[in-house]
């Protein structure tokens, strides 16, 4: 998938225009990266659009940084500059979009690697 189109995915599933949607890839992708290990990052940055590869570069050798959930969203409101709220919108509809472009092997390898509530971001949100 082109970085337009994903972040055009990101836009329409987080609800928001999409120069915040673009911010929220970038925030989510980053901080992903630093929560897995540096092969899986790079696993996961060889299915994403060329554009989208260095959010994800780590060297191969580097361990996962262990932060739970809400660091994971503070990381992503800061990098974004968003609201604890929106970065939970736009992590969920980042992660989902990513489940659709590097496909299920590989994202459930990922996730593995994860805190199950950053996990459940893949899940879609309940309907209010």
């Amino acid at each position: 998938m082109a970085e337009p189109e994903f972040y055009a995915r990101v836009s329409a599933r987080a609800g928001v225009p999409p120069d915040d949607a673009r911010a929220l890839t970038q925030a989510t992708l980053r901080t992903l990266a630093e929560r897995i290990s540096g092969g899986e990052a790079a696993e996961l940055s060889a299915h994403v659009a060329h554009e989208l590869r260095p959010l994800l570069a780590r060297p191969r050798t580097d361990d996962p940084e262990a932060f739970g959930y809400d660091e994971f969203l503070r990381r992503i409101a800061e990098r974004a500059g968003v609201s604890p709220a929106e970065a939970e919108r736009g992590a969920r509809a980042v992660v989902q979009a990513l489940h659709r472009v590097i496909g299920p092997a590989a994202f459930h390898r990922a996730l593995s690697q994860l805190p199950a509530r950053i996990g459940e971001l893949a899940q879609p949100a309940p309907r209010r």
